[in-house]
């Protein structure tokens, strides 16, 4: 709970100050930290280095520096990025990274969700898929698609805490219930 607070927090600070720089700003900084994120995703090690309290904050910032580097981050995201390690706040990175990029998605009106589906989508079917949704939803999706052959036909759109299941298999479920109570 406390480190979601600081994340909040920390993601706030830095979402502020980009916004009062404006939007190009604002997008250059969440691009580092998505940059920063695949990094320490495809390194989990790097985040027990940052969460383990034998390393010294210089080598945190040394550690931090040479990825900053190789993701080319803007000065203002490397200063945040020290400015977590002074206060030992590097723990709580990837959860500022989350919490900035939701800020960033609600600013600029995206919705992010997940498409599940029965049979793998070819890339045309895809994006009129998605053209379809957003037209209907009036807002931008980002959609990551998925295959979940349990689901029988149909499709479940996850869309945050709001899940639409048309799929076979709840179709089925629903005449199952249906046949139960005898209606």
């Amino acid at each position: 709970m406390i480190n979601n607070v600081a994340a909040r927090r920390y993601a706030k600070a830095l979402f502020a100050i980009g916004k009062e720089k404006g939007g190009a700003e604002l997008d250059t900084y969440g691009k580092d930290l998505a940059a920063l994120g695949e990094v320490m995703e495809g390194a989990p090690e790097l985040v027990r280095v940052f969460k383990n309290p034998i390393f010294s904050v210089e080598e945190k910032k040394a550690v931090l520096g040479k990825i900053l580097d190789a993701v080319s981050a803007s000065p203002m995201v490397r200063n945040f990025c020290a400015l977590l390690a002074d206060k030992g706040r590097l723990a709580v990175l990837t959860d500022i990274m989350a919490v900035f990029s939701t800020l960033l998605d609600a600013e600029k009106g995206v919705v992010r969700g997940e498409l599940v589906t029965a049979i793998e989508l070819g890339d045309a079917k895809q994006k009129a898929v998605k053209a379809q949704l957003e037209k209907q939803a009036g807002r931008q999706l980002e959609l990551d698609f998925s295959v979940d052959s349990a689901i029988l036909g149909g499709v479940m759109l996850k869309v945050g805490d709001n899940v639409m299941d048309a799929s076979l298999r709840a179709q089925l479920n629903i005449l199952k219930e249906t046949i139960k109570r005898g209606e």
